[in-house]
């Protein structure tokens, strides 16, 4: 019997379509996995960006906070329905818009981003640890927190799921509990009052609002390619937009409420500053489950990785042992860099989120445009696994000259730490950068592949990826 449970929980299936008799699921059941995705510390940290570092009031940084993952959220969620539909990982579908080696650079940018939200979870919930565990510094916790999640990985996606869906619970009620705790003890004299509007601050805090949610878009099918074939765009949409969401802009509510109340403080320490002796259990809570549920961070990285490999070595059919080998590699490697890297974290991050968001608009355009606009959903997903890259070739020139293009058109507006262009200076530092990159790559894009003709495939593809997609509550 324990054998029996042990094969079903083992995952064996990697980068290759989830054959039909082993979906299972529906859209709803993806409403628990991403409201648990975004309950973590990291999420918490976010949100204190809005008024320890930006200095918005609180009430300014709530409502920035709520714009940017509303927004956000439509984008990412879009792409959650290509993953019933087609049943491959997400970057490996970027195949079809950029062929087999185009794909290759979207798919590194992607993994770096992965392993980067790795190594950030790692590194907060360390801190989380080391402020309630007597003896236990952020090293030793960022070690603990490593290996919490490799045993995890290692199982594969159905245990990741589970672990992610239960602490969803645990730490949605303590969210709870801590908002009703500041609401009768009272939060610093001034807290909610402090700070002040500024144009700057406050796009710029919808703008990783925003890029939150954007940068989940390469996971998205990820989880949902375990889906029947014919759940439907609604319900894959409906529940990963609000599970993301809803849990987003709680956790990045209380970080703006913990960086109005102590602004100097790291997030963590300042939320066991105001607290009380409900701190800790708050924190030890925050800690395990950044542990647990970060191994959806290196699931995702690891089927990166074995698309990269497959794409250097054609024909390779990467199985269980492969996954759990990129596991174990990207887990030392992640360990690493968060080793060496845990100084200055509030800035640092911020720097990598708003770094991600220009590399990953131009993507998001291009595959929501050839999905929806251009191909109606409809791909020979076999021709991805081709040799020679069967329809969608090695190299699709169009999708990568117009992602280029969509990056080279943010600089002039992007606002970086060590860089800000001329029209975001005469825009007094707003940075807008991400609506252009999304307007330009996207609307090139459908210009382009109409006028070169760029149509469904024909109808001899496989049965189950012929039902046209509408976009979701169309």
């Amino acid at each position: 019997m324990a054998e029996d449970t042990q094969n079903r929980l083992f995952e064996r299936h990697t980068i290759r379509p989830v054959p039909l008799t082993d979906r299972h699921g529906s859209g709803r059941g993806l409403f628990g996995i991403w409201l648990g995705i975004n309950m973590l510390p990291l999420t918490v940290v976010t949100g204190a960006l809005a008024t320890a570092l930006f200095g918005l009031t609180f009430w300014w940084g709530l409502i920035a906070i709520v714009i940017g993952n509303v927004i956000g959220g439509v984008f990412m969620a879009l792409h959650a329905v290509q993953g019933p539909r087609l049943g491959v990982p997400q970057m490996l579908q970027a195949r079809g818009q950029f062929g087999a080696h185009g794909a290759a650079l979207i798919v590194a940018i992607a993994l770096v981003m992965f392993l980067g939200f790795f190594v950030s979870n790692l590194v907060v919930g360390a801190q989380a640890l080391h402020e309630v565990v007597a003896g236990i510094d952020v090293t030793t916790g960022i070690a603990l927190a490593t290996a919490i999640s490799l045993a995890i990985s290692i199982i594969g996606l159905k245990v990741i799921k589970a672990f992610v869906t239960a602490w969803a619970v645990v730490i949605g009620t303590l969210t709870v509990v801590c908002f009703v705790w500041l609401g009768v003890t009272g939060l610093p004299d001034g807290a909610l009052s402090s700070g002040s509007f500024t144009t700057v601050g406050f796009f710029a805090t919808v703008a990783i609002g925003a890029v939150w949610q954007a940068a989940y878009a390469p996971y998205v099918s990820d989880y949902s390619r375990y889906l029947p074939a014919r759940t439907g765009a609604r319900g894959a949409f409906w529940g990963t937009y609000g599970g993301s969401v809803l849990s987003s802009v709680l956790m990045m509510i209380l970080g703006a409420l913990i960086g109005a109340a102590v602004p100097d403080a790291e997030p963590m320490a300042g939320l066991t500053a105001v607290m009380g002796g409900f701190g800790p259990f708050v924190l030890l809570s925050f800690a395990l489950a950044s542990a647990s549920t970060n191994a959806g961070n290196i699931y995702c990285a690891m089927l990166n990785a074995l698309t990269l490999g497959e794409t250097m070595r054609k024909g390779w059919r990467p199985g269980a042992r492969s996954r759990v080998t990129a596991t174990v590699i990207l887990h030392l490697a992640g360990l690493a860099i968060a080793v060496l890297g845990q100084g200055d974290f509030l800035v640092n991050f911020k720097n990598f989120i708003l770094l991600l968001l220009y590399v990953l608009i131009p993507w998001s355009a291009i595959n929501l445009v050839d999905y929806f606009a251009v191909r109606q959903g409809v791909y020979d997903v076999d021709d991805f696994f081709a040799i020679d890259g069967g329809r969608y070739g090695y190299w699709n020139w169009t999708a990568l000259v117009v992602y280029v293009l969509g990056l080279v058109v943010q600089i002039p507006f992007a606002v970086t730490e060590f860089y800000t262009g001329p029209l975001a200076v005469r825009l007094g530092g707003v940075d807008v950068a991400w609506i252009v990159g999304l307007a330009v790559s996207g609307g090139v894009y459908y210009l382009v592949a109409r006028r070169k003709g760029i149509a469904p495939v024909p109808t001899h593809a496989p049965a189950s990826h012929q039902e046209p997609t509408a976009v979701p509550g169309a």
